[in-house]
């Protein structure tokens, strides 16, 4: 500091001292003003509260005492000062900042500091007088409370929790010689009147418990009571709670004196579970040196952690407890808190080979299922691990859903049965995404768990990564703050202190049933793994644990000084145990073979005991059940509920209705069937996802909302019997992975229970791919672990862009575990049911109602259990093809792997030419194709429903049926995506069965590209008529000419017939309410976006995939006319054919302008239809009451296009 500046600081000091030594009050103040406003010239921002705060009263006390041990020791306008007023008597009295606290006024007196100074308030008139009171005493009281308050909030950030001391604690002497932990971030401005009068009395506030049943203490004991319990070994972080009721809570248990001191015996008890704890992460080190095993050396105390939470749980009811957790630590879980026979794990090191089929997994990753006694409460409890692959926190949601699925089992709406207890990672724990979604379902009714015990084992280190390089931060257990979670932070060198935590969890959890985190701050004392070098990255940090003595010794040394334990009683422990461990690594030696099967976390008891696996219960139903379900379905909610439905829904249930009386179901029709059926008969349903309750394309409509009230719903499909399985809906967050993952668990727990997860679009399964891909296409080859849960992917090309197109079939059919080169015995009697047991899931393209209602009924009426990937479809949902008979659903009825041509081409198979393959959506595309190209008795379609496994034996069939026709597999994806890949090596084995076959199969459809689908119209038309055109070739005059007579007699037709009575097609049942003009001829809603003439880039050439050896040359011929097609083809109907790509028309509901349309239609596009069959059937549309004689129009469909003829 210069010259100029020091002097200045001398003489504002002096001035200072004359004030505190006796000064008259308005001296005083106008002296503190002055005084601030030059302290901020030089002393910048630190030194604007210097007068308020009193440091300078604390500056000058330790000049003055130094003046009278030496006066010459200070400057000479100090020792002028000091000499001029020495107070009589005064070397018996120090100097206190005592003496300054007498005449400090906090900003609350400063209007009573204007009225004695005589000025004026803003009003302009004299400012009140103060009334008479101890000011003083109320602003010092105001201040403890505030240090207080600091202590509350702040206290952890001055805690003790690093075992290393590499972020270590800043300790300042007191007055009274006492080191105090706070530091200046804790107290802030109140951080200086810790050095003031400690003997000074107050009363405390009741915002704090520190007094038990004391209602006044000393500044000293007030400090020193904090200073133990928020800056000790447990910082306490959990001020960012609202509920006042719950911060009072948490202060009860830590604040009060003696609330959670331990007996003698209670710890007697934590150095055993301590001893167990690190004695087998000792004997395995010492058994396998250089085996990975990812011990929990330097988090030693997070199996009494553990253990004290189970204890408490039990005691509280806890029946159920499951633990996820990743690799660290997995094996001392498995042997001191599951109480898995050390034997067993043992002989995993072993290398033997299994008995079961399966890939099997590393040890650190397998769970466990276990019923024991808990000694300590003396009550049976059930303790599941959960299998985890290495993705560490991926496990979370997975464990959360079989949590909630256990307590609906139980019955336990409140979790008081099942506890779920999850151990993380610091790393990962703030590293890693799921984590986060996994914490915002804690509050959601469907997802709930009631509260979730979580258990950092904080390394300090993440792999080789330091924490200021893997968080931005301060904690890593901040993101559990987003849902008000209380975080204990606790020292893992200090095994009481985790115990107390513990404790103080287990209470909370019960308490409230909300989240709560122990974040154990410990290390690493070995590499990532143990054959990993740490010094590599963090020498420093090795250095000191190399150093530092392991938690048991410090801790047995501890009990020994307080005469808990004697040191022969230690040692006695630990020779306890090692020969424990021993006798199992003796019987260890014995085992010679290893199940996999012992390691299953989810058995399923009794599920599969007499039980014939291959027996496939029939899936069809009575058809008085349909009307049952179709009817309430369809139907209002009673008078009695008041329910005030909107008018576009009574439409819809109108509709609905008028299926079910004509006996045909559209998509949402059959998807009810098969949810109350089941429900019928026992079974839970559960369907979750993102806007399922309505359904992303509005088709659903299970949960019908009050128009004039709140959160009054109405789910008929709850209402159907008095004694059926809840069905639950559900509305997600707008997460896939958690989501996807919490389902999975949910249909891990029981195998009596459908759980589907509807993707709001195919490709959003893309950020729960590691769900996917880890457990639910693998799960059962690693661990022997079923689950049977539905994903619903809607799933077609139609224009929407490359991020709405694709569910990325090709993925989950590369998947798939069946070989392509292998012919199965498709003599066997069980052969369906054995090839869908020996597969991993099933993936299917259903393309009618009655076939998924089969595939989800077959879901639980199999003797085992598969995951169901279904590609879903779009604008199927209301195309009038995709519908199906009740005859379909009846009890003669069932699941069909593929679906052949039952038309005129099917019935002349020696007519046929062309045999297509296809899957989905595609099939109304050809359909309505080969009918505009007069094509149907020469060309077969063959719909494969059931991609994975591939049907063998149906398609064997299908070939041999047509032993002239060309093969061709038809789809709508890019060449490098849907299902080419995974059926052309199977097509080939198929054929290969036969040894006079010479044909091979010809791929038809888009072709490669790495975006799943174009975001230009024209371009997706261009290449939609490419493939069609590879397929079908080019229209002839004569089919012109035909269609465009067919297009003007419905012009006509339309134009004649009266406005209020124009023929228009039966709409979906499912369809909301239209909206605008209804006149007008519109363009059919499905029709391609390239119907406007195609003015953009030139159509890209066909791509046709030519076989590897030359197919059978087969003679056009000439084309036939149009021959009717059987009725069998196509379920009943009264709409016309819709063309692809439905959802390229205005999502709104809007047509084109009929100007527009008129232009269209005159350029006729090759995909319109051309029937030999009526033009159309009229049928009057169901009205609500209001509608006047005008139908309401869905925004997802137009009018009735009269240029498209009635198939």
């Amino acid at each position: 500091m210069n010259q100029c500046r020091l002097r200045a600081l001398v003489r504002i000091r002096r001035n200072l001292a004359l004030a505190i030594l006796g000064t008259n009050q308005r001296t005083l103040d106008r002296l503190a003003l002055r005084t601030l406003q030059t302290s901020s010239q030089l002393g910048g921002a630190h030194d604007l509260d210097s007068f308020a705060s009193g440091c300078n009263a604390t500056y000058i006390e330790g000049l003055y005492n130094k003046w009278k041990l030496n006066p010459k020791s200070v400057d000479e306008s100090w020792d002028e000062l000091f000499s001029n007023n020495e107070i009589p008597g005064s070397k018996s009295q120090p100097f206190l900042a005592s003496h300054f606290r007498k005449y400090r006024r906090t900003p609350v007196e400063r209007t009573a500091v204007k009225a004695r100074l005589g000025e004026r308030t803003v009003s302009g008139a004299p400012a009140p007088s103060a009334p008479p009171s101890d000011w003083k005493n109320i602003d010092d009281h105001h201040v403890i409370q505030a240090i207080i308050r600091a202590y509350q909030t702040r206290g952890h950030l001055a805690a003790d929790l690093d075992p290393l001391g590499i972020i270590g604690q800043e300790t300042h002497v007191s007055v009274d010689g006492t080191q105090r932990y706070a530091a200046r971030e804790v107290l802030r401005q109140h951080y200086s009147y810790i050095f003031g009068d400690l003997n000074a009395m107050f009363k405390l506030p009741s915002s704090t418990k520190i007094g038990g049943d004391e209602q006044f203490l000393t500044l000293k004991e007030i400090l020193d009571r904090l200073d133990r319990i928020y800056c000790g070994h447990i910082g306490v972080e959990y001020m960012q709670i609202t509920s006042f009721r719950k911060t009072n809570w948490i202060r009860d248990r830590f604040e009060k004196p003696g609330g959670l001191d331990l007996t003698k015996d209670e710890k007697k008890l934590i150095l055993e579970r301590l001893t167990r704890s690190t004695g087998f992460e000792n004997f395995l080190a010492k058994k396998f040196s250089s085996e990975k095993r990812f011990g929990l050396e330097g988090c030693d105390t997070m199996i009494p952690t553990i253990k004290e939470v189970v204890d408490q749980a039990t005691n509280q009811g806890v029946e159920s407890i499951l633990i996820g957790m990743a690799h660290r630590g997995r094996l001392n879980v498995l042997a001191n808190i599951c109480r898995k026979p050390i034997s067993d794990i043992l002989s995993q090191f072993h290398g033997l080979m299994a008995q079961d089929s399966g890939s099997g997994d590393v040890k650190y990753h397998l769970g466990v299922f276990q019923e024991r006694l808990n000694r300590h409460s003396n009550r049976m409890v059930r303790i599941t691990v959960v299998a985890n692959p290495s993705h560490l926190e991926h496990v979370n949601p997975v464990l959360l859903g079989k949590a909630r699925a256990e307590m609906f089992q139980r019955g336990d709406s409140t979790g008081s049965k099942v506890l779920p207890i999850i151990i993380h990672g610091d790393a990962s724990f703030s590293g890693q995404g799921v984590v986060y979604e996994s914490m915002h379902l804690s509050d959601l009714p469907n997802y709930t768990t009631f509260g979730t015990i979580h258990i950092v084992s904080n390394n300090q280190v993440g792999f080789t990564t330091d924490p200021r390089f893997s968080r931005s931060s301060r904690y890593c257990t901040d993101v559990a703050k987003v849902v008000s979670a209380p975080i204990f932070h606790v020292n893992a060198d200090d095994p009481e202190a985790c115990i107390k935590c513990a404790r103080v969890a287990a209470d909370y959890r019960n308490t409230f049933k909300k989240d709560v985190v122990i974040d154990i701050v410990g290390y690493r004392r070995n590499g990532h793994n143990e054959a990993d070098e740490p010094m590599f990255t963090q020498p420093l940090m090795y250095q000191r644990i190399r150093k530092l003595k392991p938690c048991l010794q410090l801790y047995a040394e501890k009990l020994i000084k307080e005469g808990v334990v004697t040191d022969s009683e230690f040692k006695g422990m630990i020779s306890k145990y090692e020969k424990i461990c021993e006798d199992a690594w003796a019987e260890s030696k014995e085992i010679k073979t290893i199940k996999y099967s012992s390691w299953i976390d989810s058995p399923w008891p009794g599920f599969f005991e007499g039980r014939d696996r291959l027996e496939l219960c029939p899936t069809g139903v009575s058809t008085d059940t349909l009307k049952t379900i179709g009817n309430i379905f369809s139907s209002p909610p009673p008078p009695e509920h008041n329910f005030e439905m909107h008018k576009g829904i009574h439409r819809i249930l109108g509709l609905r209705k008028q299926m079910v009386q004509d006996k045909v179901a559209d998509w949402s029709l059959g998807e009810a069937f098969a949810f109350g059926s089941l429900l019928k008969e026992g079974i839970h349903v559960r369907l979750s996802g993102q806007d399922v309750e309505r359904g992303t394309f509005s088709h659903r409509h299970h949960v019908l909302h009050h128009q004039s009230a709140d959160k009054v719903v109405y789910n008929a499909l709850n209402h159907l019997y008095p004694d059926q399985a809840p069905y639950s809906v559900s509305n997600s967050s707008l997460s896939e992975c958690a989501v996807l993952g919490f389902e999975h668990g949910y249909s891990m727990a029981s195998p009596h229970a459908l759980v589907i997860w509807e993707s709001q679009f195919g490709d959003f399964c893309n950020t729960a791919q590691c769900i996917i891909d880890t457990f639910i296409a693998s799960g059962e080859t690693k661990w022997v672990r079923q689950s049977g849960v539905v994903l619903l992917l809607p799933h077609s090309m139609e224009g929407m862009g490359p991020e709405h197109s694709s569910g990325r079939m090709e993925r989950f059919l590369q998947m798939s575990d069946d070989d392509p080169d292998v012919y199965p015995d498709t003599c066997d009697a069980d052969f369906v049911a054995r090839q869908l047991m020996n597969v991993n899931w099933i993936v299917t393209n259903f393309s009618t109602p009655a076939n998924l209602f089969h595939g989800l009924r077959r879901q639980v009426k199999m003797g085992f259990r598969k995951p169901l990937i279904n590609f879903s479809p779009k604008s199927l949902l209301r195309h009038p093809l995709a519908r199906s008979p009740f005859k379909d659903f009846n009890e003669c009825s069932c699941f069909q792997r593929i679906i052949p041509d039952n038309g005129p081409a099917g019935k002349q198979p020696e007519c046929v030419k062309k045999l297509v393959f296809c899957s989905g959506k595609i099939y109304y595309d050809l359909v309505k194709e080969r009918d505009d190209h007069e094509q149907v008795e020469t060309v077969a379609l063959v719909r494969v429903e059931q991609l994975c496994p591939f049907p063998y034996d149906l398609i064997t069939t299908q070939l041999e049926l047509y032993p002239k026709a060309e093969l061709l597999w038809a789809q709508e994806e890019h060449k490098n995506m849907g299902g080419w890949f995974y059926v052309q090596p199977r097509f080939d084995t198929a054929l290969l069965k036969n040894e006079n076959e010479t044909r091979c199969v010809s791929y038809h459809g888009r072709p490669p590209s790495a975006s799943p689908a174009t975001g230009n119209k024209v371009q997706h038309y261009n290449e939609y008529k490419a493939y069609i055109k590879s397929i079908f070739g080019e229209l002839t005059p004569e089919n012109k000419k035909r269609l465009e007579e067919k297009v003007k007699k419905q012009q006509e037709k339309a134009k004649s017939a009266p406005s209020s009575k124009a023929s228009s097609p039966a709409k979906s049942a499912s369809s909301p309410p239209g909206k605008g003009d209804t006149s007008g001829k519109k363009r059919s809603s499905s029709a391609p976006a390239a119907y406007i003439a195609p003015t953009g880039p030139a159509p890209r050439k066909p791509l046709i995939s030519m076989p590897s050896r030359p197919p059978r040359v087969v003679d056009s011929g000439k084309k036939r006319s149009g021959s009717s097609r059987d009725p069998d083809t196509a379920p009943e109907t009264t709409s016309a054919v819709r063309s692809p790509s439905s959802s390229d028309r205005n999502r709104s509901g809007s047509a084109p302008a009929s100007g527009q349309a008129s232009r269209t239609l005159a350029a006729r596009s090759p995909s319109k239809t051309a029937s030999s069959k009526p033009l159309f059937m009229k049928r009057k549309p169901a009205q609500d009451s209001d509608s006047k004689s005008k139908t309401l129009k869905s925004p997802k469909e137009t009018e009735y296009d009269p240029t498209t003829p009635y198939p």
